[in-house]
C-alpha cells in the first residue's frame, strides 16, 4: 500500500487532490487558476479553498494578471516549492521500498504493464503515459547511439557528431551530474543531462526525443527536471548549446526562459550550421 487514500498523503497535512495541486504548481512555476482547474477537473469553489488554505500556509502566491485582470496567477513561494520537494522526495523514497524487493526485469515489465493499461484505456497517444528515470546500465550508450543514428537521418550530422556525445557522455560525473531517460511503453523514448560547470553555472546537455514520442510534453517535462535540479544544487544561471535547425528544442527552451547569448555559423559532415548558445537565470 502506499497510503494515497490516507487523510494525509505521505505523513504530511495535504490531501491526494492537494498534492496533486502542488505537483502542478510546482511543474509551471506559475499557472492561470483557471487553467489549473480545467487541468485537474476542480470545482472552482473546492479550488479556492485548497488555494487560500496554501496561502494561509505561506505555500503559494495569488495575484491579478497582468494582460487580463480577471485572471488570477497561483505560484508556489519558496516554502511551498521546499514542502512540494520534501513530498516528491518521500514519494520516490516510498515506492523504491515498495519495488526494491523485485529484479531490474520485473520492475521493468510491471512499468512496461501499467503503461499498457493506461495506453488501452486512454485511447490513443494524445494520453500515451512516459516515465522518466535516472539513467541506469546501458543507458549511457543508447544515448550515444540515438544522437548519431538520429541527427544522421534527420540532419545529415556525421559521425564527428557522434564522437562529440561519446566525449560528452565520458566527461558525466555522477557525483556532481545528473541525468534523465523517458520511457515510453517500456523503451527508451528520450533523455537529457544537467552538468556542473563551474560552483555557479550548470549546462543542460543532450536533450533528445525519439520522434515516435514527439507531442506528449516529454522534452518540457525533461527540461523542467533538469531546471528543477539545478535550483536544488544551488546554482545561479544554467546554459546550453544547440543548433538553430533543431526547432523543436528551441521552442521549449524558450518556453523555459531560455534566451539567445550568441550564435555563429559552423560545419558538421560538411552541412553549414548555425551554432547557438543559450542561458537563463535560475
Amino acid at each position: 500500500m502506499i497510503g494515497a487514500l490516507q487523510a494525509g498523503m505521505l505523513d504530511s497535512p495535504y490531501s491526494l487532490t492537494e498534492v496533486r495541486v502542488l505537483f502542478e504548481l510546482a511543474h509551471a512555476e506559475r499557472m492561470e487558476t483557471g487553467e489549473l482547474r480545467g487541468l485537474l477537473g476542480l470545482d472552482a469553489g473546492y479550488l479556492s479553498r485548497i488555494l487560500a488554505r496554501f496561502e494561509g500556509d505561506g505555500l503559494v502566491t495569488r495575484e491579478r494578471s497582468a494582460a487580463d485582470a480577471r485572471k488570477q496567477l497561483v505560484g508556489l513561494t519558496p516554502a511551498g516549492a521546499d514542502v512540494f520537494a520534501a513530498l516528491d522526495r518521500r514519494s520516490s523514497e516510498e515506492i523504491a521500498a515498495l519495488l526494491g524487493g523485485l529484479p531490474e526485469a520485473d520492475q521493468e515489465r510491471l512499468v512496461a504493464g501499467m503503461a499498457a493499461i493506461r495506453r488501452l484505456l486512454g485511447g490513443g497517444k494524445a494520453g500515451a503515459p512516459y516515465v522518466i528515470r535516472p539513467p541506469r546500465t546501458g543507458d549511457l550508450g543508447w544515448v550515444v547511439y540515438r544522437h548519431g543514428a538520429l541527427y544522421s537521418a534527420e540532419y545529415g550530422w556525421g559521425t564527428e557528431f557522434e564522437q562529440l556525445v561519446a566525449r560528452i557522455v565520458s566527461d558525466l560525473d555522477f557525483s556532481r551530474d545528473a541525468g534523465w531517460i523517458a520511457e515510453v511503453d517500456g523503451e527508451r523514448a528520450g533523455c537529457v543531462f544537467c552538468v556542473r560547470q563551474d560552483d555557479t553555472t550548470a549546462k543542460l546537455r543532450m536533450l533528445l526525443v525519439e520522434p515516435s514520442a514527439r507531442g506528449l510534453g516529454i522534452g518540457r517535462r525533461l527540461v523542467d527536471e533538469c531546471l528543477r535540479h539545478a535550483r536544488a544544487e544551488g546554482f545561479k544561471r544554467i546554459e546550453l548549446w544547440t543548433r538553430d535547425s533543431l526547432t523543436s528544442a528551441r521552442r521549449i527552451y524558450q518556453a523555459a526562459g531560455f534566451e539567445l547569448d550568441s550564435q555563429e555559423k559552423g560545419m558538421e559532415n560538411g552541412v553549414e550550421v548555425t551554432e547557438q548558445m543559450w542561458s537563463r537565470e535560475l
